[in-house]
């Protein structure tokens, strides 16, 4: 018999699954047009990449090895980590020659630092430990990923700003 705790936590845990579905559905539109267009135009594909390594830490943190009954937080992020793979690889293929080796480039670090983090947390530190960093760099990774957009609109912003300038400095 589970109690009102176990039931609360199972509760949240899938309708935060339900939730994070959503968001990592949420690209389909923009790559259904990078995909007939044949280009990533202006996009970055710098989202996905943060998102990506999101996933990987929120998928490990969620493993028995370094939290206790987390499951439902391993099984939606290590689909999100699938979710994101797919769409680093359109882009990837859609890309400029620069703009790819950029995102290889990218893609590899995260690799990387994930393999690092991995390593590291299993074989040189305990559980509580373990636990509390990983646990930390998830929310870290968390707050940067859904901050990567921002650096988008700033820059959007910048640029209808410079072409407003322009269009009324024309006017005069």
């Amino acid at each position: 018999m589970l109690s009102y705790e176990e039931i609360w936590h199972y509760a949240a845990g899938i309708a935060g699954n339900l939730f994070a579905l959503g968001l990592f559905l949420s690209p389909i539109p923009t790559f259904s047009r990078i995909t007939r267009n044949r280009s990533t135009e202006q996009f970055s594909g710098l989202p996905y990449i943060f998102a990506l390594l999101n996933c990987l830490i929120c998928t490990w943190y969620g493993l028995p090895f370094v939290s206790q009954n987390n499951i439902l937080v391993t099984t939606v992020n290590g689909t999100g980590a699938i979710f994101q793979l797919f769409y680093i690889s359109l882009y990837i293929s859609y890309s400029q020659k620069e703009a790819r080796v950029i995102m290889v480039a990218y893609l590899l670090l995260v690799v990387g630092l994930f393999t690092t983090v991995l390593l590291v947390t299993y074989e040189f530190m305990e559980q509580p430990l373990r636990k509390l960093f990983v646990g930390s760099l998830s929310v870290l990774s968390l707050i940067i990923m859904f901050a990567s957009p921002l650096s988008i609109i700033v820059r959007a912003s910048r640029y209808k700003t410079i072409i407003t300038l322009i269009v009324s400095e024309a006017g005069n």
